[in-house]
């Protein structure tokens, strides 16, 4: 299977260059990129189910995987909710499907969003995770503008091995996240 451009940059560059700068032992230590898990609200499918279907088809042709619903944990009855409702879909991303993702992300997606300054560097969890808010799916060029019924946002979470926010900073730094100071 051949091995994305990125997922080379990392072995190439990136490892070698984290493990001298934050003083690890050996490659094993270094902090990697374990997961990106990508989840679209699709709160207004308890209303009309041909929401949920156009939600994943769209996430699926972002991703080039299929997308699973996400369902209510609970019963909310203020906002109409009952537990086992469809509200959501969600993607998980893992090895050469996520270095790909990521490396489309950086050099086609993020500079086709209006305005983009870069992104915040405050939205780490602490852990070494990093958490990413896009307001439409346009930005992306798979989506096709067209068949768009209603502009969506997501969250794209950056699952990694890091213990520290330090550390998690440089790694996605050194993959290209453009992030702010």
């Amino acid at each position: 299977m051949p091995v994305s451009r990125l997922h080379e940059r990392y072995q190439q560059e990136v490892l070698p260059w984290l493990k001298k700068e934050l003083g690890y032992p050996n490659d094993m230590a270094v902090p990697r990129l374990e997961k990106i898990v990508i989840n679209m609200g699709l709160g207004e499918a308890k209303d009309n189910i041909k929401v949920l279907d156009a939600g994943l088809a769209e996430l699926a042709s972002i991703t080039g995987q299929k997308a699973v619903v996400t369902r209510a944990r609970k019963a909310i009855a203020n906002f109409k909710l009952r537990r086992n409702m469809p509200i959501g879909a969600s993607v998980t991303l893992r090895g050469e499907q996520m270095y790909e993702f990521l490396d489309r992300l950086v050099n086609v997606v993020l500079p086709r969003v209006r305005d983009f300054k870069g992104l915040s560097s405050k939205a780490f969890d602490g852990r070494g995770n990093y958490t990413l808010g896009l307001r439409d799916q346009l930005v992306f060029p798979e989506v096709d503008y067209a068949r768009v019924d209603r502009v969506r946002g997501m969250n794209l979470t950056f699952v990694t091995t890091a213990e520290t926010d330090e550390e998690g900073r440089a790694l996605l730094r050194q993959l290209g996240l453009p992030l702010k100071d």
